[in-house]
């Protein structure tokens, strides 16, 4: 799709958004009635699919379930003790595209009637193995091998399965056209070890914690894998390659997997929290400290349905957050600033409910006590629903409300029909009551393969909203993306439309009322043999405007990237932007420079730094938002002294200054409008696979001039101290403490008084907490 930018307007992209469906429907159509699939022709150079055969285990293969040793028993130490019919001939996708991995690796895979077995061999020298001891999927920057499996052979979704040489997991799921998605959790085993030859890792992946068809015989998409950090290199059998768009595709066919299934699976996790707290309540009339002691249980049950399909019915679900979220800034921001979702009830299958427009943020649902989702494949059909009720907004309406105490209702249905190997058409609805108002939202989606390197991503979405008072409102919202992606040359346009009253109570929405248009192209040079892996120029247009056609911003970004080996990258750019804020317009600029490297296996870095302008969003009572000069810094240094040992250390530095001519006529002794640093030192301790210690300090300020800003002189320290005992992902035990202090002082008066002091020397909220899982599997 081509858009041009008329007038300010982008009209071409909506008439060809409409095409889009219109010939989408009719392919579908027609795919379905001739039972014909849609082929989309393999690139010259591409590489021919392979297939595996996949024999019955041998008892050398399996590691028995709950039992994580490679001595019990014995495995192969190098690649010349492998059983016969091993795979080898792994090849590179990065950073040499069909190059023969730089150390030979072989792995064999096999089953039986309740697992899948897969043991990797990989040659290195150990003393430049990258291995850790770390807590379970904490190991992307170790070396690695990883299993890849399409139980549906659709082309569209996969599981991943990876350890590190010691045999730490990590799981996930992949699905085309979106980002992985490493929330995903599920029951399997895996054991690692290093040996004289490099090192040896053996998984256990039991049918039980997959979905497939109902067949006795079939036929599965397979890819392994090797990760080598130090030298960036990627490996796979089969050959997988970025000359063509598309990873899952090209996996290989798995064959000879016979009377496998399931069986009847049925998963319960009961658990139990302990908290108890002492807090200052700031919220009442008469601020003081409060007591609480909180004693709460529930469950999560799964039933998986004829293989396919996993029904799960939660009963006072398991919400608590026992990991803190990392630091980001949050003053002086336009949008809402969000966190990622952490809460095991919304992590399996949360692909199911995603679209290009964000129109479902699962952490919308604060508080429910009831919850039901159902999620599966059928044949080309993914279906997903969930229902659930959330207590949050009943208690944020003022005491004496009528609705104060009732509670919202929250459903999502998303449906999916697979088209070919990369293509898909797809129905998303969402709905919220509370009280008399609702929202409903209602989105048809696709996405199609042009051809082997672009792809095309639409979108038409419809919301009814009731308000609590006043008229309905209805709105319609358009997207379509057009990317081109290739080992050198990439691009990515698109454009999208909402209008004033689209409103999505259950998504992340940042903004209505607008047509953005954005377009990005990237050249990459990647010489043979060479430390430097590639480099090159990448250039960003963005342009918004409301739909009056008065624009609302612009941008132009130039980045140049250099990428070596040990994971090391440094990045230049420069950023011209137009702003319109609340009715005045802000010509900007900035410039950035980032650097990170794991070039050592004990220390890795992560910095950047911005610098340029930037718009005062909240200014201080009686004064318009203006125009500052801005700093902003931000480094990560972790230190590894040791296979179980793990230091961070980050430090964020956020700066806004008046600029000469641009700020308010208002005489103050100090040009400094706001300064906010926040500093993290985080300590873990991996005393086994199964037990860790971790201790976390976060410190936070804010320095405001109150003559230009409307904010708080903040002052808080945070200590944070966490032992996990996780022996899989539903039997856990937590016990943790958590310490926050304030710049504040309480005057019991009568009437007490909260005043801003210097030192936050007030403990404002402590809680100790105890948190313990089970999950019961038949």
């Amino acid at each position: 799709m081509a858009a041009i930018l008329l007038g300010g307007r982008v009209l071409p992209g909506v008439i060809a958004l409409g095409l889009v469906f219109v010939l989408s429907l009719l392919l579908w159509t027609a795919v379905a009635a001739s039972g014909l699939e849609l082929v989309i022709p393999r690139a010259s150079g591409a590489p021919a699919l392979d297939a595996l055969a996949i024999p019955r285990a041998r008892d050398s293969l399996a590691i028995p379930p709950g039992r994580d040793s490679l001595a019990t028993p014995p495995a192969p130490d190098s690649l010349a003790t492998l059983p016969p019919g091993v795979v080898r001939g792994f090849r590179q996708r990065d950073p040499g595209d069909g190059v023969p991995c730089s150390l030979e690796t072989g792995a064999s895979v096999s089953y039986d009637d309740e697992n899948l077995y897969v043991l990797f061999v990989a040659d290195d020298d150990p003393a430049k193995v990258r291995a850790h001891l770390a807590r379970r999927e904490d190991i992307l920057g170790d070396d690695r091998v990883e299993v890849y499996l399409d139980t549906f052979q659709d082309g569209h979704r996969a599981y991943l399965f990876a350890c590190n040489p010691l045999g730490v997991q990590l799981d996930g799921v992949l699905v085309e056209g979106q980002d992985e998605d490493d929330t995903f959790d599920t029951l399997w085993y895996s054991d690692g070890k290093l040996t004289p030859q490099g090192y040896v890792v053996r998984m256990t992946i039991p049918f039980r914690s997959l979905r497939f068809d109902n067949r006795r015989a079939q036929t599965w998409g397979i890819a392994l894998g090797r990760i080598i950090p130090r030298r960036n290199e990627e490996s796979y059998w089969p050959y997988i390659t970025k000359r063509v768009h598309g990873f899952i595709p090209q996996f290989a066919a798995a064959r000879g997997l016979e009377g496998i299934s399931p069986g009847q699976n049925v998963q319960l996790i009961p658990y139990g929290i302990s908290t108890r707290s002492r807090f200052l309540d700031m919220e009442s009339k008469l601020p003081g400290f409060r007591n609480r002691d909180e004693l709460r249980g529930g469950l999560d049950s799964k039933l998986v349905l004829h293989d396919q399909f996993a029904l799960d019915v939660a009963l006072n679900p398991d919400f608590s957050q026992v990991e803190s979220d990392e630091p980001q800034v949050t003053i002086n921001q336009r949008y809402e600033v969000t966190f990622p979702e952490r809460r095991p009830f919304f992590i399996e299958n949360a692909s199911f409910f995603q679209t290009p427009t964000e129109l479902f943020f699962s952490r919308r649902i604060a508080d429910p006590q009831f919850g039901m989702r159902l999620t599966g494949k059928a044949g080309r059909w993914t279906v997903g629903g969930l229902a659930m009720d959330d207590r949050a907004p009943g208690l944020k309406v003022p005491l004496g409300d009528r609705l104060r105490g009732d509670r919202a209702v929250d459903a999502v249905v998303g449906i999916q029909r697979d088209i070919g190997k990369q293509s898909s058409l797809g129905l998303l609805a969402t709905s919220r009551d509370f009280g008399p108002s609702f929202n409903r939202v209602f989105s048809l989606h696709t996405r199609l393969q042009l051809d082997p390197t672009w792809s095309l991503t639409a979108q038409a979405m419809h919301s009814f909203t009731q308000p609590s008072s006043g008229p309905r409102r209805n709105g319609r919202g358009y997207y379509a993306e057009l990317i081109r992606d290739g080992r050198h040359f990439s691009y990515d346009a698109y454009v999208n439309d909402l209008r004033p009253d689209f409103s999505a109570s259950l998504g992340h929405v940042k903004r209505v009322d607008i047509t953005k248009f954005k377009q990005s192209a990237e050249y990459y040079w990647r010489p043979d043999h060479s430390g430097l892996v590639k480099f090159g120029p990448k250039l960003t247009m963005t342009r918004t405007n409301d739909h009056t056609g008065r624009i609302q911003d612009w941008s132009v970004e130039g980045d140049f990237e250099l990428k070596f080996t040990g994971e090391t990258k440094l990045q230049v750019g420069r950023i011209e932007a137009f702003e319109r804020y609340e009715g005045f317009g802000f010509t900007q600029y900035t410039t950035l420079i980032e650097f990170s490297t794991e070039l050592l296996k004990w220390l890795a870095l992560d910095a950047a730094a911005n610098f340029g302008t930037g718009i005062n969003y909240d200014p201080a009572k009686k004064l318009a938002p203006f125009l500052g000069n801005a700093q902003e810094a931000e480094a990560t240094l972790t230190l590894r002294p040791s296979p179980q040992l793990r230091f961070d250390q980050t430090f964020i530095y956020n700066r806004l200054i008046t600029r000469p001519g641009s700020g308010p006529p208002i005489d103050s002794t100090s040009s400094r409008i706001f300064e906010n640093p926040l500093v993290r030192w985080k300590l873990n301790y991996q005393v086994s696979r199964a037990l860790s210690l971790r201790a976390i300090v976060d410190y936070e300020a804010v320095w405001p001039n109150v003559s230009f800003v409307k904010l708080d002189r903040e002052q808080q320290v945070t200590g944070d101290a966490l032992a996990t005992y996780l022996l899989n992902p539903g039997t856990a035990l937590y016990v943790g403490y958590t310490n926050r202090q304030e710049n504040l002082a309480l005057e019991t008066g009568p009437p007490s008084i909260l005043r801003r002091t210097d030192y936050p020397g007030l403990a404002t909220g402590r809680q100790f907490f105890f948190k313990i899982s089970y999950l019961i599997r038949r």
